[in-house]
């Protein structure tokens, strides 16, 4: 994995510190999401579903990555995020791990077992360093990536792209 924080056991896998990235690229650099828009509209910008309890930073990160070239939709807990998950089969999803009601992790793994949404990239983000202990619970529950808090919102975009590009590449011709 680029640019991972090893952790306490050596490994690296799929864990980030937060580094300063760009800015979000010209209207002319976000051709590179054509295609990649919901079913019926191809070449829609990518709809990222955003998962996270704290209005402010939810807030943030819509606005940000609305700015970024994304569409956005948001839930402020896992309950919410998995029926706007299942309504609009975003492109993408960012999720805060500790959310109330269904955490990040039950969400994540419930995302898993549906067939419509079990190819979703899923970027996760967390300030809790106990979640880093196991890292199996993150392949366990299909995520793609996860970054440590604080996360700048252009490294989150960074990622977005990137697990955006990955998942275009991998998807059968």
């Amino acid at each position: 994995v680029r640019g991972g924080t090893p952790l306490p056991d050596g490994s690296n896998s799929g864990i980030m510190r937060a580094k300063r990235g760009g800015a979000c690229p010209p209207a002319s650099l976000r051709l590179i999401f054509a295609g990649m828009g919901t079913p019926g509209h191809p070449t829609a910008e990518p709809l990222v579903l955003i998962v996270e309890d704290d209005f402010s930073t939810r807030a943030m990160y819509c606005e940000y990555l609305s700015h970024c070239g994304f569409r956005t939709v948001d839930a402020h807990n896992g309950h919410q995020a998995l029926e706007k998950a299942q309504e609009m089969h975003p492109n993408a999803v960012l999720t805060d791990l500790a959310v109330p009601g269904m955490d990040g992790f039950e969400f994540c793994r419930a995302l898993q077992r549906s067939d419509a949404t079990r190819d979703i990239p899923i970027l996760a983000v967390t300030g809790r360093s106990e979640y880093l202990e196991d890292q199996s619970r993150f392949r366990q529950a299909g995520i793609s990536q996860v970054l440590i808090k604080p996360c700048p919102p252009d490294v989150i975009a960074e990622e977005l792209r990137r697990l955006l590009r990955e998942a275009s590449t991998d998807r059968p011709a």
